[in-house]
């Protein structure tokens, strides 16, 4: 009992052992990693960080400016109140007022407050915001280009791992093949010549792993790169299954972005329409000076402020905002006519996709019918060959003729599954 469950243990922990050994890889996961592997992905965050940061200082035309000034002024006339009051018949009233000083000092702390901007703060945040939007979206699709490249390389994955299951076995069906035909050698019933074309073909076979062996490794090599993840032979690549129905909607990121050049535009026009509304604003100045302030009696250094408010308002503008404006609105009618015209392309693509996806199918079912007859005529051909009515030659032939409709079968398979893909890529959809 003890050695039975010893066993038990030792198998439960070998199967373990080789389950985990093998990756199983995914097309979605491949599109995940290649995105996050990519330089690219961290441009998202760098454009939310400098959206973040010009939507603060734009947030900063709320709050009061302010300003440090100071001067110094000489001027070579200035208003004598003694020549005017001397010739009035009062004895020393010339002598009460001090000329005006000659020389002026002033230093001066001025502070502006926006008290209604017409909206231009609000819509130049709402502009920055659009901005942001369209280049994290033109992130995006930079990424998905990505999807093409990957496409290519994990189904020739695919297809490098079909075949050369289906050589190998070949390999093997050959080589048992001719250990028979040695027995039958000895016995004189064949000729070396028969084995000869088996060896040949062995040969060729061997050939043809190694080629492909050579080609996956590359394609590995490039795949682990744009992914970085470590993909070797025992990395096992899963046929995708899109599924039966595929969506003719296009969500395409490109269709997008246009939607949001569009909707900058539009927060474009806001900008431009602020231009015309009214300015109100506060002011105050902190003074300390000679004379200060308005005082240009007292010829002395002394603290002084003014307070006021004030409105701006521009009426006409010889019809430059009109202008700019007629500026966006023949730039958001080319953008329109831009998206149409890629999501005519979009579509004619789709329909040759779905085309190509058609004739897959159709070559599909009628390749199951291929097989089962070369495998009839194979059976038929080794049948014959045994009874000395073909040659060894004849035989391989039919036997490379059934091993070809299966290579056919499987790469219309894997080709149909990427025609798939490439129908949902196309139309912006995600692959599950």
């Amino acid at each position: 009992m003890k050695r039975i469950v010893l066993i038990l243990l030792i198998m439960l922990i070998t199967g373990s052992s080789a389950m985990f050994a093998q990756k199983v890889l995914t097309l979605k996961e491949c599109y995940e990693m290649a995105t996050a592997a990519s330089a690219i992905t961290g441009e998202k965050d760098s454009y939310t960080e400098i959206w973040q940061l010009k939507d603060k200082d734009l947030s900063k035309g709320w709050l009061p400016t302010l300003d440090a000034n100071g001067s110094f002024v000489y001027n070579s006339s200035v208003v004598d109140m003694s020549d005017i009051l001397g010739s009035l018949p009062v004895p020393g009233i010339a002598d009460l007022i001090d000329p005006l000083p000659h020389k002026q000092y002033k230093i001066t702390v001025d502070i502006n407050q926006v008290i209604y901007d017409g909206g231009a703060i609000k819509n130049a945040r709402a502009l920055e915001k659009a901005d942001l939007n369209i280049n994290q979206k033109q992130t995006e699709t930079d990424l998905y280009k990505l999807r093409g490249q990957i496409n290519n390389y994990y189904f020739n994955l695919l297809l490098l791992d079909r075949q050369k299951e289906l050589l190998q076995n070949y390999f093997e069906l050959i080589n048992r093949r001719i250990v028979s035909m040695n027995s039958a050698l000895a016995s004189g019933v064949i000729l070396r010549s028969d084995i000869d074309v088996l060896a040949s073909e062995k040969i060729k076979l061997r050939q043809q792993i190694s080629e492909n062996e050579t080609r996956k490794t590359s394609l590995m090599n490039i795949l682990s790169d744009l992914t970085d993840f470590e993909i070797d032979d025992s990395t096992k690549f899963v046929l995708p299954s899109p599924g039966e129905e595929l969506p003719d909607e296009l969500t395409r990121p490109e269709l997008r972005i246009l939607d949001l050049r569009k909707e900058q535009l539009a927060a474009t026009l806001q900008v431009i329409q602020s231009k015309r509304m009214p300015r109100a604003f506060g002011f105050a100045t902190l003074g300390y000076g000679n004379p200060p302030g308005g005082n240009f009696f007292k010829d002395e250094f002394a603290p002084y402020y003014i307070l006021g408010a004030g409105v701006k308002w521009n009426i006409f503008d010889w019809n430059k905002v009109k202008d700019e404006k007629q500026v966006i609105y023949i730039q958001q009618g080319i953008i329109e006519n831009k998206k149409i015209d890629l999501s005519d392309n979009l579509k004619r693509l789709l329909n040759s996709k779905s085309a190509e996806i058609l004739s897959l199918k159709s070559l599909i079912e009628s390749d199951s019918e291929l097989i089962a007859i070369r495998k009839r005529i194979t059976v038929a051909a080794e049948s014959q060959y045994e009874n000395g009515t073909i040659t060894a030659t004849g035989y391989m032939n039919e036997m490379n003729s059934e091993k070809q409709a299966l290579i056919n079968y499987e790469i219309h398979k894997i080709n149909l599954a990427m025609a798939e893909v490439e129908y949902l890529n196309i139309s912006g959809k995600e692959i599950e």
